[in-house]
């Protein structure tokens, strides 16, 4: 609360730069973070320099005008009663008028319409009509007057009576202490007639009004420096108005006294006493001149005042429109902080907005990826079925499989039986044969017992006979023996191509056993791999799911923090809106306040322009018995002239720029209407009209002292107007150099006349652009509205929306949940079985295998004893044939 009303910052440190405007950002931030400020660090908020001293005289200078016009409308007041009873006696004017009417009835026609020229430049033509009807009544009443006055010279002229002095209400009212004192100092001066002569009192008066204007002139030098001219102007003016009635009334007062004298004397005497009456007429004649050359000095003085007045009203406007164009400054920052907040407002709603497109992308996205794990789980469901009607034909081809094994394994039996029974058999026809063989042996060992025997009965074995009949038997034997033997070669070639066959087949039934194994190995292992796949897959969805479910949870997570966040931004929202009610509120109140004060002001302005308009009309009319006075010298009627031009040209351009003031004051009131938004800028002048309702407390004061200090000043200035009579001359001059510095004053004022158009160009634009900007406010207002209201909805449906997808999903879940359970203990069943029959077909065709593998090691093992038994048959045969052989040969070498 101590910096709601703080407007200017400077951060200093030792009469340095405080560290911390070293930082970066620093200025945003205590901007932002203190919206009241307008001044930091000597900088306004677009970083434009500013001098302090002209804000805070500123903000006093709107008040001193009125404190001025307050404290100047009582003493203008008494100086227009003054002023309208006054009356002096003119006795020799009647015929200089009549001349100068006839000679100057051209020249003030001219003067007339050139001082109604800047009017009818500035104002229509009823004013023109209302300036002439104005002047010529002024005209008829100021020669009434004379003329009156001039009846009663003649009148108290020709009765011979003492004159008696028409003393103004200024002169009888003493209504101030200025007033009285010049009273005693009239009565004083009246005591002490006799002693001073008529010259000597004409060059004190003249003396003394030469004073009186130095004084104006260094009270001129004093009001720059002090802005309070208007008092010293009013007390100044009625220490003159009573020093001339002073200097009147003797020499008044002495003439009638001479005409009293007069009744008494020889002619002679009366003679010299017309001489003194016209010595004495002449001298109050150049009196009233010298009265006259003050009344135009003060004249002179009273519209370089105008000037001044009218400088410090030119230097107001601009203040007050360098105050509009800081108020408008303002209004922009205002309007850039409002299209910073609304902008602020748009981009949180966008991104509210790509938040709630991203939860809309999401939900589209789990969507999808449920649609896509319903697919999934469908194209899982016929796989599993199509798994199963493949496992179901992998049994059926398994069963057939094993049915054809069974039946060539048992024809393989059966032949592994037959050939058993041939090789049986044919174990029995060799031990038959050898049987047979060794039978032929003892045979043969019996028949060459015999034979030996025969031979040893026989004594002649080399006969012809003997050896013809051998060699037939031998050859018969060996014919048999060939025979035989290629008998047996043939049963042994018949048994080696049957064997071979056998072998034959047994390896074709191996290698058929071998491929219808690697088959089933190779199915086993695909349905192991598809196995593993589908479990991998089903581990991968299960994952998928727990994903699902986690993302799901953190959308709900989310869903909740947006509500939460939606709910402190809706709360938020509510909340400023509730202050900028309040605030609002509060504001208007203190905008009717201001109406009200204005209107105040307004009505005091009415007053201070009708009092001013009087007082300009009672100023007129002294100024036409001031200017008629002018008339014995051609040079003071045409500065008298000049003057009046001067003054109303001054007095129009002064009305002209008063109804463009009301005017620009209206229409700022209507803009300060407008501008109801600057809610900071009103707690800023609040500040400021607290520290001025405080420095107008301290003013009065001041007002007070230099009031005491003006009394004292006013003494002294009486004590000094009698020693600075010598400075006429260089007043003259300084006369002159103040026409020349009034020529250069009407140039600046029609510099200041441009400067004022363009101001009101300029503002005009301003108020233009105002506007616009108010148009641009309101519609971004209702843009703002719409887009609330659109985003009211939006959420609505898309609660709703969420609220239905929640269901959704939850129902959904619960879908999958049961689905995942049910599909679970399927796979569990399923895989239990063909595990549990897996490994019951493993065991049966290992133990198969294992059978399968015995017998045809028992059958090799068989054939490779009957190999060896034939090699050793044969072996034997051989030797045997040898050693029949060695045998016959040898009996041949023996026969």
């Amino acid at each position: 609360m101590g910096l709601h009303y703080l407007t200017n910052l400077t951060l200093e440190k030792n009469g340095k730069g405080n560290p911390v405007c070293d930082t970066t950002g620093y200025r945003e931030i205590i901007l932002q973070t203190l919206p009241q400020l307008t001044v930091l660090d000597g900088r306004n908020i677009l970083g434009e320099p500013v001098n302090l001293t002209e804000e805070n005289s500123s903000d006093l200078q709107c008040l001193e005008g009125f404190l001025d016009c307050l404290i100047s409308s009582s003493p203008r007041c008494h100086e227009e009663k003054s002023c309208v009873n006054l009356r002096v006696i003119t006795p020799h004017i009647d015929k200089v008028l009549a001349q100068f009417r006839q000679r100057t009835s051209i020249p003030t026609q001219s003067t007339f319409s050139s001082s109604s020229e800047p009017v009818s430049s500035s104002e229509p033509e009823k004013a023109k009509i209302d300036n002439d009807l104005y002047s010529e009544m002024r005209i008829k009443k100021l020669e009434e007057q004379i003329s009156q006055l001039l009846q009663k010279v003649s009148n108290c002229s020709r009765t011979g009576t003492p004159l008696k002095v028409l003393k103004a209400k200024r002169d009888t009212d003493l209504t101030s202490e200025s007033e009285c004192e010049s009273g005693k100092e009239n009565n004083r001066k009246v005591a002490k007639r006799s002693k001073i002569p008529n010259y000597r009192k004409s060059t004190l008066s003249t003396k003394h009004h030469a004073n009186h204007l130095k004084g104006k002139i260094s009270d001129r030098g004093e009001e720059q420096n002090s802005l309070k001219p208007k008092c010293l102007h009013s007390q100044m003016k009625e220490n003159s108005s009573c020093v001339n009635s002073a200097s009147e009334t003797p020499d008044l007062e002495v003439v009638g006294k001479s005409a009293k004298k007069l009744m008494g004397r020889p002619k002679s005497q009366i003679r010299k006493t017309e001489d003194v009456n016209s010595s004495t007429a002449e001298e109050s004649t150049y009196r009233a001149l010298i009265q006259e050359l003050d009344q135009e000095k003060e004249k002179r003085w009273k519209a370089e005042q105008a000037e001044k007045k009218l400088r410090e009203y030119i230097k107001e406007l601009q203040k007050q429109s360098k105050e509009e164009k800081d108020i408008q400054s303002m209004a922009v920052y205002t309007t850039d902080r409002l299209k910073e907040l609304i902008l602020r407002e748009r981009n949180t709603k966008t991104g509210l907005q790509a938040d709630i497109q991203q939860l809309k992308d999401e939900t589209e996205r789990l969507t999808n990826e449920l649609t896509q794990a319903r697919n999934k789980e469908e194209d899982q469901r016929k796989a599993l079925q199509t798994l199963e009607e493949t496992l179901s034909k992998m049994e059926t081809q398994r069963v057939q499989q094993q049915a054809t094994g069974m039946k060539q394994i048992q024809e393989a039996e059966r032949k592994a039986s037959a050939t058993e029974r041939e090789v049986q058999l044919l174990r029995v026809s060799l031990r038959q044969q050898k049987e047979k063989v060794q039978q032929l042996h003892e045979l043969l060992m019996l028949k060459e017992q015999e034979h030996r025997r025969e031979l040893e009965t026989r004594v002649a074995l080399n006969g012809s006979e003997f050896q013809d009949a051998l060699s037939k038997e031998i050859a018969k034997e060996q014919l048999r023996h060939e025979e035989r033997v290629k008998e047996f070669q043939e049963k042994i070639s018949m048994l080696n191509q049957q064997y071979m066959e056998l072998e034959n087949e047994f390896r074709i039934a191996l290698t058929i056993e071998a491929k219808r194994f690697k088959e089933v190995k190779d199915g086993f292992e695909n349905v192991t791999a598809e196995l593993a796949e589908h479990k991998c897959a089903l581990f991968q969805s299960q994952q998928k799911e727990k994903q699902s479910a986690a993302l799901i949870q953190e959308l709900t997570s989310m869903v909740k923090e947006q509500k939460a966040r939606i709910s402190e931004v809706v709360k938020s929202k509510q909340e400023t809106t509730a202050n900028l009610k309040s605030r609002i509120r509060a504001l208007e109140t203190m905008v009717e306040e201001d109406k009200q004060k204005t209107i105040q002001i307004e009505l005091l302005k009415q007053e201070k322009s009708k009092l001013i308009s009087q007082l300009t009309a009672q100023e007129s009319v002294i100024d036409g018995l001031k200017v008629e006075r002018k008339i014995w010298g051609q040079e003071l009627a045409q500065q008298g002239a000049s003057l009046a031009q001067d003054r109303g040209k001054l007095e129009a351009k002064i009305e002209v720029l008063t109804n463009e003031s009301e005017i620009l004051k209206k229409q700022n009131e209507r803009d300060n209407d407008a501008l109801r938004i600057k809610t900071k800028i009103v707690e800023d002048q609040t500040e400021t009209i607290r520290k001025l309702k405080e420095g107008l407390q301290e003013r009065d004061e001041q007002m007070r002292k230099q009031r005491e200090e003006n009394v004292e000043i006013q003494k002294t200035f009486r004590v000094q107007l009698d020693e600075k009579t010598a400075q006429l001359e260089e007043l003259m001059e300084k006369l002159e150099r103040q026409n020349e510095r009034k020529e250069e004053l009407k140039q600046l004022l029609e510099e200041k006349e441009a400067e004022l158009e363009d101001i009101r160009k300029a503002y005009s634009a301003i108020n233009k652009k105002w506007q616009e900007k108010g148009e641009l406010l309101s519609h971004l207002e209702t843009q703002v509205k719409q887009m609330k209201e659109n985003f009211d909805i939006k959420e609505k449906k898309l609660i709703e929306e969420r609220n239905k997808s929640l269901q959704t999903q939850k129902i959904a879940m619960e879908k999958l949940h049961s689905m995942d359970d049910a599909f679970r203990r399927q796979l569990e069943s399923t895989l239990a079985a063909h595990q549990a029959e897996l490994l019951q077909l493993a065991n049966e065709k290992q133990r198969q295998i294992e059978a399968a593998n015995e017998k045809v090691y028992q059958v090799e093992e068989e054939m490779r004893q009957l190999l060896q038994e034939t090699a050793n048959s044969k072996k034997a045969m051989e030797e045997k044939i040898k050693r029949l052989t060695s045998a016959l040969s040898d009996i041949q070498q023996d026969l």
